[in-house]
């Protein structure tokens, strides 16, 4: 519950939590597809990435957001790259969380959705051996994921994943309103392609990584695509970006 400083829209104090009680991404829902917001922590030049991940780029605020963003949605999306990096567990584990979502009209525990063109996961890692939650992966694979702890269901699309149409059956199929996509680059430059995000949440960290580490979004054709800033957070030098993409 730290405080931090809202520089935009109305200087003052407040707090992540503040801040982020008043996201409503489920009403926000369209009528074919989740409200997609992302989330990605970067670094002054640019890397999303340092010794490839993400978690030393931000501090603890930044996982305050990242976590505060998590509870305000049906879903969280991932690349497989991002699976493997950070290896993933049950997202909410403190049983008074999962009561509290519920009482809010959210599914207990987030869909994970992966979005994996090989099938190639850590299926040791927590997320599949810990038996709580569910996962869902959009594969162009044939093969057959392992028996996990955890229930998992697979959608096989013909050659690469069709991202719209995943957007489609999440929200046809699966009812899920809010989406929050975490990452990677690569599946994040996909998504804004596709013309499949509606919000950004970018932390700006204050520091220099060097090297030639992935960037926000890879592989993302050439094209200016505006943004309106909705909202500027700042602590201790790091900054939080609200962005809302145009039309």
């Amino acid at each position: 519950m730290a405080e931090v400083r809202r520089l935009l829209p109305e200087p003052g104090a407040t707090t992540i939590a503040e801040e982020v009680a008043a996201y409503d991404f489920i009403a926000a829902a369209h009528a074919d597809r989740p409200y997609t917001v992302t989330n990605f922590a970067l670094t002054i030049d640019g890397h999303a990435t340092i010794s490839g991940r993400s978690g030393p780029i931000g501090t603890e605020t930044d996982t305050a957001m990242l976590v505060g963003l998590r509870k305000r949605v049906d879903a969280l999306m991932i690349g497989a790259g991002t699976m493997r990096a950070e290896r993933y567990g049950r997202i909410f584990s403190n049983p008074a969380t999962r009561g509290r979502r519920e009482r809010e009209g959210l599914p207990a525990d987030p869909l994970m959705v992966i979005v994996s063109a090989r099938l190639d996961l850590p299926w040791d890692a927590p997320l599949f051996t810990d038996g709580g939650g569910r996962v869902l992966i959009f594969t162009g694979s044939d093969a057959d994921p392992p028996e996990t702890a955890t229930p998992v269901r697979v959608v096989r699309h013909e050659g690469l994943v069709d991202l719209a149409e995943a957007m489609r059956y999440l929200r046809n199929e699966r009812g899920v309103r809010g989406l929050l996509c975490e990452g990677g680059p690569h599946l994040h430059g996909q998504l804004i392609a596709a013309g499949l995000v509606d919000e950004l949440f970018i932390t700006t960290a204050p520091k220099l990584a060097g090297g030639g580490g992935p960037g926000l979004a890879e592989g993302l054709p050439e094209q200016v695509r505006e943004l309106e800033l909705v909202s500027l957070l700042a602590d201790e030098g790091e900054l939080f970006h609200r962005y809302r993409v145009g039309g």
